[in-house]
């Protein structure tokens, strides 16, 4: 049993850590997450990006897309969502149900982006969009749809995978994030 899932309070640090460490490190587990929303005709709708920050203190997640991507109506529409986070090297899985909030991407975040990084905003027609081969897309690096999408923590389900003993934790914001075991 490792020692971070023995107590509440060491099992939501590491498991914020862990998050950060996605945003940080290009080869960290934690570096793709999975966001789910609710799309326009009420499926379930689900797809990876790149973790950019996890602030424990706040409870938050930011998140970059493109401003004209479909995922950016559905949270317009309903802005309850699930990312959820699977690191194999500490068999942890991280889900965060929340509320997002978009704005636009800053200059400084811009800036910050790799040329090949900027290419994923912008372009011609916008994503989703049906194409009549792979090649009629244009690449067309745009700031004006470099969007960021904060997850506003509300509640946070974690799950320890070891052969010692599965651990499981539930935390919500109007507890205080106080924190309780709940049955793996």
């Amino acid at each position: 049993m490792t020692e971070h899932s023995q107590n509440l309070q060491s099992f939501w640090h590491w498991a914020w850590q862990r998050l950060a460490r996605g945003a940080h490190e290009r080869t960290a587990p934690t570096r793709f997450v999975m966001l789910a929303t609710q799309d326009q005709t009420g499926w379930a709708d689900a797809r990876m990006l790149v973790l950019r920050a996890a602030t424990a203190e706040s409870a938050q997640i930011t998140l970059h897309t493109d401003a004209q991507s479909p995922k950016i109506g559905d949270l317009r529409a309903d802005p309850r969502c699930c990312l959820l986070a699977w690191d194999a090297e500490a068999q942890l899985q991280i889900r965060l149900r929340a509320q997002a909030r978009l704005s636009q991407g800053s200059a400084a975040e811009w800036s910050a982006l790799p040329d090949a990084g900027r290419a994923l905003y912008g372009g011609c027609p916008p994503p989703g969009t049906s194409l009549p081969a792979p090649e009629a897309h244009e690449i067309a690096p745009d700031p004006a749809r470099f969007a960021c999408i904060t997850l506003i923590g509300e509640a946070l389900d974690l799950l320890h995978l070891d052969p010692a003993g599965h651990r499981r934790a539930r935390y919500l914001r109007n507890a205080g994030w106080a924190g309780e075991w709940i049955a793996p």
